[in-house]
């Protein structure tokens, strides 16, 4: 059995050891690599490995087409965590996944995944990709918490703490599989929020964890080259807040689109 794989944060974990997982027995898998971090557990992290263990118990053919998770308890980076996968069906057309993660015994995360046979159909994008500069143009920017990425900020739509509309790709090459790049883009998703922008106008308040999360994957894009994501803040309402995003390829493309609801409370007075 593969002992776990233990690495610092300043040295650095890659994300594919993030996302290679350790088969314990049938729809059973464990996350090996390990990192001290003064956060909870990145909800990114946890939802591109969950995505990793649903896939493995799908057929090659099967590329995933959305997913939707909760977020019950603050994870540890530094613990191993286990992913129990649940069949609940495969059809001619799709199949269905259900993940739960586990860490001390406790559930701190499930999603439900679904994955989808490729097939001919309409393919029309009805809404052109936000204006952005060219990543080519821009100086690096650090996306943090992030391994193995590499952004690059745009203008922002509005002023907030934290930038809502960046480009971000993956540093090397990665091998085509859908699903590989599928959870990568799912890694990225979760970074920033889309409610920061509301924090200045809600004078107090802040946005906080996240609560779930939905992403629906619309094209294949790859997510070694630049990719664009922007987030749209929509309401906040009894301490949570919802948010709407897009990834775009460089050319354009709509790859994704994502949702999450967040915390939105008031700060505490110190």
């Amino acid at each position: 059995m593969t002992s776990v794989r233990a690495v610092r944060v300043d040295a650095g974990p890659s994300l594919l050891d993030l996302l290679t997982l350790e088969p314990l027995e049938r729809d059973l898998y464990r996350a090996t690599t390990v990192f001290d971090d003064p956060f909870p557990l990145y909800g990114g992290q946890v939802a591109a490995q969950a995505l990793q263990a649903a896939g493995d118990t799908v057929s090659e053919d099967r590329a995933p087409h959305s997913l939707h998770c909760y977020y019950l308890r603050g994870g540890d980076a530094s613990q191993p965590t286990i992913f129990r996968v649940e069949r609940d069906r495969d059809g001619r057309s799709y199949s269905a996944r259900r993940v739960v993660a586990v860490q001390g015994g406790e559930a701190i995360f499930t999603m439900s995944a679904s994955f989808h046979v490729s097939e001919p159909g309409a393919d029309r994008q009805v809404d052109p990709a936000p204006e952005a500069t060219d990543p080519g143009e821009l100086p690096p920017f650090v996306l943090p918490r992030l391994f193995s990425m590499e952004g690059r900020l745009p203008p922002q739509a509005a002023p907030a703490p934290w930038p809502t509309r960046f480009w971000a790709r993956h540093r090397g090459e990665l091998a085509q599989t859908p699903l590989l790049h599928a959870g990568v883009l799912t890694y990225l998703s979760d970074i920033s929020s889309g409610l920061s922008p509301l924090r200045a106008e809600a004078w107090g308040s802040r946005s906080g964890a996240s609560l779930d999360h939905a992403v629906w994957f619309h094209r294949r894009i790859r997510m070694d080259d630049w990719v664009l994501l922007d987030l749209v803040p929509h309401t906040v309402a009894a301490g949570r807040g919802w948010y709407t995003g897009t990834v775009h390829s460089r050319d354009g493309v709509l790859g994704a689109s994502l949702t999450q609801e967040c915390l939105f409370r008031q700060e505490r007075q110190a």
